[in-house]
């Protein structure tokens, strides 16, 4: 190609982007269909971000209100005993009395009933707060309550697969096995 060839393509390539629009030409609507369509961009832009917001805030609130209850949780679990040991208290002042009069007394009898009238008092308390002692003894074997820790032979075939003794007793809180009763069933 010689130089005039060069020169003539050149001045056709200015010639075409003279012609042809510039960015900013397009960027800018030229009639009113496109003018609706960047407006409708426009909107459903700022309607997204708006969306994006409540997404965030919710996110966020939803985390805060997950730690409050998480701190809570831990809380009541720290705090849960307090009613009991509250109630127990005046429990442990009477054996505290109950100690201080073994020291002075010679009389077994009134130890004995001091210390059953405590015995008494605990088992109330604890049942006021849902805790009931298992009777096992003379009924047939349970697996759900009992734990069978040995079998011996039975005295009368009526007795075959009844609890004959009770080693331990089993306890419920609130009708939930807490303590299985160790039981000795007849064989």
């Amino acid at each position: 190609m010689n130089t005039k060839d060069n020169l003539v393509e050149n001045q056709e390539t200015v010639q075409n982007e003279a012609n042809s629009p510039s960015m900013e030409e397009l960027e800018t609507p030229t009639n009113e269909s496109e003018m609706n369509q960047l407006s409708d961009l426009d909107k459903a832009k700022a309607e997204a971000a708006d969306w994006r917001d409540k997404y965030i805030r919710l996110y966020a609130e939803f985390e805060n209100f997950r730690h409050r209850t998480s701190k809570e949780k831990l809380s009541l679990i720290g705090t849960a005993t307090e009613g009991l040991m509250i109630d127990l208290l005046p429990v442990i002042d009477d054996f505290e009395r109950s100690l201080g009069a073994m020291a002075s007394t010679q009389d077994l009898n009134s130890l004995k009933e001091g210390v059953d009238l405590i015995y008494q008092k605990i088992i109330k308390t604890l049942n006021q707060k849902g805790l009931k002692a298992m009777d096992s003894i003379g009924k047939p074997f349970d697996a759900d309550f009992q734990e069978s820790i040995t079998q011996i032979p039975s005295p009368t075939p009526a007795d075959k697969g009844l609890v004959l003794d009770q080693v331990e007793k089993g306890y419920l809180l609130n009708d939930k096995t807490i303590r299985f009763a160790k039981v000795v069933i007849g064989a």
